[in-house]
């Protein structure tokens, strides 16, 4: 809210009308304030999606600023109060940006008294931040034929460039922003086809579908690169998500599965970066997740779902031979949903549940970012005692409850799965939760959403390898698009196969770079 002016009017009416509009614009903001507060913090809340939420909190921050938009008209002095404000709060602009100085003179450039030359003696300097849309252009690539007059046949030519699309119109660049838009933006084909459109630009759908597909084929030795990668790891989080796929012969979709391994071991400082990998199967059973972890030795971190346990006792020698870490966030949903649903009633069990959690998640915060050793240390000491008190709360809870009720099924849930829960407090390499994988869904999903569902098979598996690579670029502070189209280059122009890891977005030619995108191309 504004401060109040430096002097109130003296005027009894004018006094009451600036009184009323004061109130008027305290209702306003607190109408806007719950609104705010109910979005995000309220029981409802439990049903928006981040990205819904976001867009609740957007209109209500629009509101905001239509009415001070508004008063500031009203008000010159507020206006100019909010402007130094802004400009002392609104931060840096980046570096690498380029610079476009504009300097404004003063219409006259000598004295108005003795009619002099001026001088400068300082100045005044503003920044701020401006957009160039969107540019096509077309580049044009001429080769001069040289011949020698006193020779016959002699003609040089340079070699005509390796293209990614032979014959076709793109360069690299276009295809990975088409790919980028997609894949990082969630921007369907068919829209990006009517922008293209708005330029005098006719390309159709199907065409900007060929230029995908095929650069994913060119991508795909990178693809089997990162995953190969991130299988030597000593700790992977695994999950899965539905994803429709339309079923050509039957004329409608059926459900196809999204696996992710994800790594992610930042929260301890560990030596590798972080990276993830998609992979496309028709089904969620044990036999895909196998396929995608053929030969893994290491600790799965994943939720309670039957199929990898399944996995992980298969006798086969390419089978699994992994330990699993389980999922405190899964348990506590459980309680979540069961405090929700009781709700006006107390549900006592669930609240105690979700408070004693929270315990054990205050020891984890205070813990991040130090040293495997450290916070193995921190949890023996100070959130193992918690955990055993709550595995003993658990069963004498069970003992006076329902067994059919779900607060009896979510103790359950915990005890039968209490090795894989606890198995965090003897490895600080561990985390509680399976966030980081569960972060790593949410474009596969957001993708789902605007694209509504897969085309087949094989486009659900190009998605997925496309994916990967944006996302591994995103969690190491790479632009995307320009590694696609600095990637793809490289590869057409035939990059050794024995060279492939100097492409991966982790390799310091572009991590050095991250925040300069005129460089990390």
């Amino acid at each position: 809210m504004s401060d109040l002016p430096d002097q109130l009017p003296s005027d009894p009416a004018e006094l009451r009308a600036f009184a009323a509009a004061l109130l008027e614009r305290c209702a306003r903001l607190e109408r806007l304030l719950k609104l705010a507060k109910d979005a995000q913090f309220g029981r409802s809340s439990e049903k928006l999606d981040a990205d819904q939420l976001q867009l609740v909190l957007e209109d209500i921050d629009q509101a905001v600023a239509a009415l001070e938009a508004a008063e500031d008209r009203a008000n010159p002095k507020t206006r100019e109060k909010r402007a130094a404000e802004r400009g002392a709060n609104r931060g840096k602009l980046p570096e690498h940006l380029p610079r476009i100085v504009e300097t404004l003179m003063p219409t006259a450039t000598c004295c108005p008294s003795c009619k002099g030359d001026l001088v400068e003696i300082g100045s005044d300097e503003s920044q701020r931040l401006d957009v160039v849309p969107v540019q096509y252009r077309v580049i044009v690539t001429r080769r001069p034929k040289l011949a020698c007059r006193a020779c016959h046949g002699v003609v040089l030519q340079h070699a005509a460039p390796e293209r990614l699309i032979k014959g076709g119109l793109p360069t690299e660049r276009l295809v990975a922003h088409v790919i980028d838009a997609k894949y990082h933006w969630h921007l369907p084909l068919y829209r990006q086809a009517q922008m293209l459109a708005t330029h005098g630009i006719a390309i159709d759908r199907s065409t900007l579908a060929f230029w995908v597909g095929y650069a994913a084929q060119e991508l795909k030795p990178l693809w089997h690169r990162l995953r190969e990668l991130l299988l030597v790891s000593p700790k992977l989080c695994v999950d899965e998500t539905p994803a429709p796929v339309l079923d050509p012969g039957r004329g409608r979709t059926k459900t196809g599965y999204f696996w992710a391994l994800s790594r992610d071991d930042r929260p301890w400082a560990g030596p590798d970066p972080p990276g993830v990998i998609y992979a496309y199967a028709p089904g969620r059973g044990a036999v895909h997740g196998l396929r995608l972890l053929e030969g893994y030795r290491g600790i799965i971190h994943c939720d309670g779902y039957e199929a990898y346990k399944t996995m992980t006792r298969e006798t086969r020698a390419d089978a699994l031979s992994g330990t699993l870490a389980f999922c405190w966030s899964h348990l506590r949903r459980q309680f979540v949903k069961i405090e929700r649903e009781a709700s006006p009633a107390p549900a006592p069990v669930a609240r105690e549940a979700l408070e004693r959690i929270a315990q054990l998640y205050a020891v984890e915060k205070a813990l991040r970012g130090r040293s495997d050793a450290e916070r193995r240390a921190g949890r023996q000491a100070h959130a193992r005692p918690l955990a055993a008190a709550l595995k003993q709360w658990f069963e004498a809870k069970l003992d006076h409850l329902a067994q059919k009720s779900d607060t009896a099924k979510a103790l359950r849930y915990a005890l039968r799965h209490w090795d894989g829960l606890t198995l965090y407090l003897d490895d600080g390499r561990i985390e509680m939760d399976t966030n980081a994988v569960e972060r790593a869904m949410r474009p596969i999903k957001l993708n789902a959403k605007n694209s509504l569902f897969a085309g087949c098979d094989e486009g659900a598996e190009s998605w997925a390898v496309l994916a990967s690579l944006i996302e591994t670029c995103k969690l190491n502070s790479v632009s995307a698009e320009h590694w696609l189209s600095d990637v793809l280059s490289k590869l057409v122009n035939g990059w050794p196969a024995a060279r492939l890891d100097e492409l991966l977005p982790w390799s310091s030619t572009y991590t050095m770079h991250a925040h300069d995108p005129r460089l990390a191309a």
